[in-house]
């Protein structure tokens, strides 16, 4: 499986692991930085304690993947943005169609999976049913049989690779049943006869619009949303739980679970909300004045505007930029997507009167749920389903990565509530 993949990183896995090493030694002893009591209890907030090669987020620009800003890679498909993550350079014709081959062996997901999705209850959460959905794979582990057969660790990333291969083209399916099922639309559809694209593929079988713009926001959403540095908690979860040397489906379901809650991937949903309590609360798309007015209230009661802010960014969240140049580029102008271009105009100066927010301007959640919904996908608890289509392909990709470099199992100090009192 995925032969030109391997042959690619085969030329560079040594270096990779001898640069680790050299670095390790050269640099072992100097101090990245000092922690402080409130970052402990803040949550490790800007502690740097990871390595992650595939992405960074810096506060002034944001998203670069491979050191390239996510700006410039918005014509990209989630295959060569997953090629892009794992390799560290750019596709070839060649090398994405071959990765492309490799993905199609696995659009049309195993009966198995189905029938775990439909013995879960009709109400469970759209993000429980994917994490059950991909832990019942994990039989399909190739790395987890090659580490039972005995095989060196040094070679584990090989395995981590088809692992990787097979997860990330599995995601559209299930998460496309996830969607067929739990909301009562009917057959499960399976995938295109003679297309190996990824992000059509998945844009069919949801079922939501014929509409060829769909299609190209299915890309977009999954480039946009597939990596964000080792940090946050999808990905850093994975980083732990792929430390122990667990496989790519105990580690992405994992990461799936953290992903789930309101502070992290849930987030889309409560933007949308939020926009649509405009909307109805003015019965349409509100005046300047009548939108100024209702942030104002929110803020004096102690409440935030969903979407604005961020744990890092300090400017207007360049995926944000991108869907918001999607919107204008395709003329969508319901009132849920013209609410978030008014609140964009006028919110971000509200907030730095108010004075108490550290970010004024947008992430990426601010747009992201409003245009699905735009297009006829109102069902807000699948769209961090959605995220987690696009975040596997990230965290598989660092995944492998830190398998090559042979990274160590993750295991940081932590304090009893009396060992910092007696600091």
């Amino acid at each position: 499986m995925s032969t030109i993949l391997h042959e690619t990183l085969n030329a560079t896995a040594d270096a990779l692991k001898a640069r680790k090493v050299a670095l390790a030694k050269e640099k072992g002893d100097k101090v990245l930085s000092s922690v402080a009591v409130e970052q402990v209890f803040g949550g490790m907030r800007g502690v740097p304690a990871l390595v992650c090669d595939t992405s960074s987020v810096s506060a002034d620009e944001g998203l670069r993947i491979r050191n390239i800003p996510i700006l410039e890679l918005t014509d990209i498909t989630p295959e060569e943005t997953f090629w892009l993550l794992v390799t560290g350079k750019r596709a070839t014709a060649e090398e994405l169609e071959a990765l492309r081959a490799a993905f199609a062996k696995h659009y049309a997901i195993p009966q198995y999976v189905v029938d775990t999705l439909r013995a879960m209850p009709a109400d469970a959460h759209p993000m429980a049913m994917l994490g059950a959905a991909i832990l019942s794979m994990e039989k399909e582990s190739e790395y987890r049989a090659a580490y039972d057969r005995g095989a060196a660790k040094d070679t584990l990333w090989n395995y981590a690779i088809n692992d990787a291969v097979r997860l990330i083209a599995s995601m559209p399916g299930i998460a496309a049943a996830i969607y067929r099922i739990r909301f009562g639309k009917g057959d499960i559809i399976a995938p295109l006869q003679g297309d190996n694209d990824l992000s059509n593929n998945f844009a069919h079988m949801l079922g939501v619009s014929n509409d060829p713009a769909w299609k190209e926001l299915v890309r977009l959403y999954l480039v946009l949303h597939s990596d964000h540095e080792g940090g946050n908690v999808s990905a850093m979860t994975s980083y732990v739980v792929s430390s122990a040397l667990s496989d790519a489906y105990y580690s992405v379901s994992a990461a799936m679970c953290g992903l789930a809650g309101p502070l992290h991937g849930l987030a889309n949903q409560e933007c949308l909300r939020f926009i649509i309590d405009v909307r109805e609360q003015f019965g349409g798309v509100p005046t300047d004045e009548q939108l100024k007015e209702y942030a104002w209230n929110r803020l004096n009661n102690g409440q935030v505007i969903p979407g604005y802010g961020h744990a890092v960014l300090r400017v207007t969240d360049p995926r944000f930029t991108a869907f918001y140049e999607f919107a204008e580029k395709h003329n969508i102008m319901d009132d849920n997507v013209r609410i978030v271009q008014k609140i964009f105009n006028l919110i971000p100066d509200v907030l730095r009167e108010h004075g108490k927010a550290k970010n004024p301007w947008p992430n990426v959640d601010a747009a992201s749920g409003s245009l699905l919904y735009a297009y006829g996908m109102k069902e807000f608890d699948f769209y961090t389903v959605m995220f987690g289509v696009s975040r596997a392909i990230g965290l598989c990709a660092q995944m492998v990565v830190n398998r090559m470099m042979a990274m160590p199992i993750v295991r940081p100090k932590s304090l009893t509530l009396d060992e910092i009192s007696a600091l």
